[in-house]
């Protein structure tokens, strides 16, 4: 074989190899850092606490009339969440690519099931997402796309859901792009919600992940209905005005009640120099301070 042909054959081999080296591995379990925001991936957030979050006067009319006892109703006990909640809940997931029988190339990415939220199937083979007037699901309908080494995955179709557990919440017009970005064992997932009827701008939030040896379930056992205190066709609420935990964030943290009510203004650092002189230092942190036991 000749120089020139060795040297054909080597750019061929590199060339043909380069966009499954751009591509990096996803499969396995991965377990959550619930260090980060423990108070989001643990008990969940203050009742009204909604700074950081870019909601139109729907939005927070919205969540100004939930109570937390909606959870216990019959009809909900079993419900579950949205895709976002792979952003905003306890657990780690387990995931996998799906190959075509063929070809083996892989036609989608699978996130499993678990407890309270559906399995992610991200199809990769190029399929357009259905019409808008097509059937809403707690799955959605998920696409991706590799940008490089990272993952990016867009879902739609999903039905109303939490965009945190509080009461905020996305609407059924609401799209999800997740980012799937991966450094050795640490996966971190960047998110972003965009929701015409709730929010004036994209919300976004990150989350990092583990890789780990140990199994972690897909699924999980039966959800049983059960008496929780909620008579059935009692929906627990708030009226307007009515919420009793408005001003909790400025009792427990000197939070001045226009930044708990959140609004896009209030995701960004300079937001803090138009509070700064309303803001009053409490005495005593009494309530999640970061300590042992959260004093």
């Amino acid at each position: 074989m000749t120089r020139n042909k060795i040297v054909l054959h080597a750019a061929i081999l590199l060339c043909a190899g380069f966009p499954a080296l751009a591509q990096i591995e996803l499969s396995g379990s991965w377990a959550s850092k619930n260090h980060e925001d423990a108070l989001e991936r643990g008990a969940g957030p203050n009742p009204v606490d909604f700074a950081g979050i870019p909601f139109n006067p729907s939005g927070r009319a919205k969540a100004l009339s939930y109570m937390q006892s909606q959870i216990s109703m019959p009809e909900r006990i079993c419900a579950f969440y949205s895709q976002w909640h792979l952003m905003i809940g306890t657990f780690g997931f387990k995931m996998w690519n799906e190959p075509d029988p063929l070809t083996g190339k892989t036609i989608a990415w699978v996130i499993a099931a678990w407890e309270d939220r559906a399995a992610m199937k991200i199809w990769m083979d190029g399929r357009p997402h259905p019409g808008k007037n097509a059937p809403h699901s707690q799955e959605g309908f998920t696409t991706g796309v590799w940008d490089g080494d990272v993952l990016t995955a867009t879902t739609t179709h999903m039905l109303t859901g939490y965009l945190r557990r509080n009461g905020a919440m996305t609407s059924d017009q609401a799209t999800m792009i997740t980012h799937f970005i991966r450094h050795g064992d640490m996966l971190t997932l960047a998110g972003e919600i965009e929701d015409p009827i709730y929010l004036t701008e994209p919300y976004y939030i990150t989350r990092s992940f583990v890789f780990t040896p140990n199994i972690i379930n897909s699924g999980a056992p039966s959800c049983i209905i059960g008496d929780e205190g909620v008579p059935s066709g009692t929906v627990p609420h708030f009226l307007p005005g009515k919420n009793q935990f408005v001003d909790e964030m400025t009792k427990l943290y000197g939070i001045p009640s226009e930044a708990e009510m959140g609004g896009a203004e209030t995701m960004y650092p300079a937001y803090r120099d138009k509070i700064r002189d309303k803001v009053v230092a409490v005495p005593k942190c009494a309530k999640n301070c970061g300590g042992p036991a959260g004093q």
